[in-house]
């Protein structure tokens, strides 16, 4: 978060996995993440690009950087939410991800907004 309360975007991550799109003996693991952006601050922002973080759990790290999500660069004036859902493939039953959405506020301050790191598991792996 930054600092300023001006520019405040909260982060909330629901995860799933899909067995019918995996295959444990090819070490295919697939999930979809739905991620909720809401700006909380007084200003609006526009996401201009993601950099994700994805570890395999094996310690196979894969770093992904693009243009906003899902084709979208949303802008979210002060109480608005965004949401989408996305996947991602690994190679293990347990993974994680983490990383940053680069904003654009209206009056021209850049910022990063931190996704807070969460668990890739297929069911039966972690208690």
């Amino acid at each position: 978060m930054v600092e300023n309360k001006k520019y405040e975007i909260e982060i909330s991550i629901s995860t799933v996995y899909l067995p019918e799109q995996s295959d444990e003996d090819a070490e295919r693991h697939v999930f979809a993440y739905t991620i909720t952006i809401a700006n909380i601050g007084t200003v609006a922002t526009q996401l201009i690009s993601r950099h994700w973080i994805i570890d395999n759990g094996d310690g196979t790290i894969q770093e992904v950087r693009g243009l906003g999500v899902v084709g979208e660069q949303p802008l979210l004036k002060p109480g608005d939410r965004f949401e989408y859902t996305s996947g991602t493939v690994i190679s293990t039953p347990v993974g994680s991800m983490k990383g940053s959405y680069q904003m654009a506020a209206e009056d021209g301050v850049h910022f990063n907004v931190s996704i807070p790191e969460f668990i890739l598991s297929a069911p039966r792996i972690l208690h």
